[in-house]
């Protein structure tokens, strides 16, 4: 079964991310299209042994793929598992319809997705015929011949690059060099005049041609030539903290990822590719452990403040000396410690900009070898994608921490306060045009993203507004 094709076809480049990164990891091909007239041509040319489809498409939906599917006879045979969405109704009613024989609901797990696979692939396969378009299959140690091979070329290209352009960057400076030394003498410059040009002043030319900037620039080839991942360094903006995961992740590496931007500093623990723990400082309040403890209702608020009251500064940290106390259990901590490290990492995962840094080794701090939370990276990233694609669609309405609501007293006084959760009545009751998100935020102790996603709830069924600010004149 590993090495089997499997064609994913989803409009949502989050979900093709991580279930090319899930299925990839369980030793499947994965091949990828944005929609069905996309996921139609990719079929044809691949013949894979599996498609996963999603409903809900542009130009082609999921109905419609499977209607065209089925008219081709090279397509027919090939089994297709719906990927639909809590509430799209589609499930069960689509299941042995052209083509369809299972689905899966979004959102799902690392190991939910790859099940569904596997025990589809395993039910229905059939031999694959390969494509024109395939590369031929290779017999494991002649692919890890070619494979080293392929690294082996690709890092002896890019150190010729390297020293290309620091030839031309220092060849440059010795011509002008010279350039210089001839005008000299042609002006009828002294001797004494001239520029030297003996191997001191072209070494003192190159070095200050190869400023930071320049030999950053050089070294961005070496830097991505090596797949071990030991002093792995750089901007988000260029590679995603979701791809230094993976790497990690997959390379069952241990040592401390930092990630910083600004005044914030993250430090992510790992031990052969699961993360052990995560810390963080300059984040708001609501990473803080206390909140995870008071989420979990395992103190009151006013122990909690009270044993803050109470604890000396410099001794252990709050966690040890909850449990030295008695106030929480080792598993309770070990479960807030969890929660914490999950959303420190959410966080940073929607970082746009900010570096990261790598470092190797198996000595980690006593607190993170204590904690040895064994958190998964794939379950991490699955939910933080799906947090993050949340989070785009609500900042087309809270794009700003300092917004103000109303609260719309007729459209809550109609409905009625019995269809909101706890949490959200919670919420509403913040909502006095006074408060900011922010201050909301602070006010719930919840995190950002839950008030965040309330909110926009709230507004989605009209029961509070945008306060409108006056504008000076």
């Amino acid at each position: 079964m590993a090495g089997e094709l499997v064609l994913v076809i989803d409009d949502s480049p989050t979900i093709v991310k991580v279930v090319q990164l899930v299925l990839t990891k369980a030793g499947f091909e994965v091949r990828t299209a944005a929609d069905g007239e996309a996921g139609l041509e990719m079929a044809r040319a691949h013949s894979p042994a599996l498609i996963l489809l999603d409903f809900v498409m542009p130009r082609m939906n999921g109905y419609q793929f499977c209607r065209e599917a089925t008219a081709d006879a090279r397509l027919r045979e090939i089994p297709i598992v719906l990927m639909s969405a809590k509430g799209d109704q589609v499930g069960e009613r689509f299941v042995k319809v052209m083509g369809i024989v299972d689905y899966i609901t979004k959102p799902f797990s690392p190991e939910a997705i790859t099940a569904v696979v596997q025990h589809t692939i395993a039910k229905y396969g059939r031999e694959r015929v390969p494509s024109s378009e395939d590369r031929p299959l290779l017999g494991d140690s002649d692919e890890l011949a070619a494979a080293g091979a392929q690294a082996d070329a690709a890092r002896k290209d890019a150190l010729g690059r390297l020293r290309d352009r620091i030839a031309d960057v220092v060849g440059a400076r010795v011509a002008a060099l010279f350039s210089l030394a001839d005008a000299a003498r042609d002006d009828g410059g002294s001797q004494d005049g001239r520029v030297p040009t003996d191997a001191a002043a072209i070494a003192d030319a190159a070095r200050a041609a190869l400023d930071d900037a320049t030999l950053g620039a050089m070294l961005a080839d070496v830097d991505l030539l090596s797949g071990d991942a030991q002093g792995l360094r750089g901007d988000l903006r260029v590679v995603p903290l979701a791809e230094v995961l993976q790497l990690l992740d997959v390379q069952e590496q241990s040592g401390v990822l930092s990630v910083e931007r600004g005044t914030t500093h993250v430090e992510i623990y790992f031990r052969r590719g699961r993360i052990e723990q995560a810390i963080a400082a300059g984040t708001a309040d609501e990473y803080l452990l206390g909140r995870f403890i008071l989420d979990a209702e395992l103190m009151s608020r006013a122990d909690f403040d009270g044993f803050l009251e109470s604890r000396q500064p410099g001794g252990r940290l709050i966690g040890a000396q909850l449990v030295k106390l008695g106030y929480i259990s080792e598993a309770d901590l070990k479960a807030s410690l969890a929660r914490q490290s999950n959303e420190l990492v959410y966080e940073i995962l929607r970082w746009r900009f900010g570096r990261f840094t790598f470092t190797a080794g198996l000595d980690l701090p006593p607190p993170a070898v204590e904690a040895a939370l064994e958190l998964d990276v794939e379950a991490i990233l699955m939910e933080g994608f799906r947090r993050v694609d949340e989070w785009h669609l609500i900042e087309r309405a809270i794009d700003d921490f300092d917004l103000v609501f109303l609260r719309n007293e007729d459209a809550v006084a109609q409905m009625g306060r019995g269809r909101l959760t706890r949490e959200e009545l919670a919420i509403l009751e913040q909502v006095n045009g006074k408060n900011t998100v922010k201050d909301i935020i602070r006010k719930s102790r919840m995190g950002s993203f839950e008030v965040s996603k309330m909110l926009y709830r709230l507004l989605s069924i009209k029961l509070i507004r945008r306060r409108v600010m006056p504008v000076a004149v």
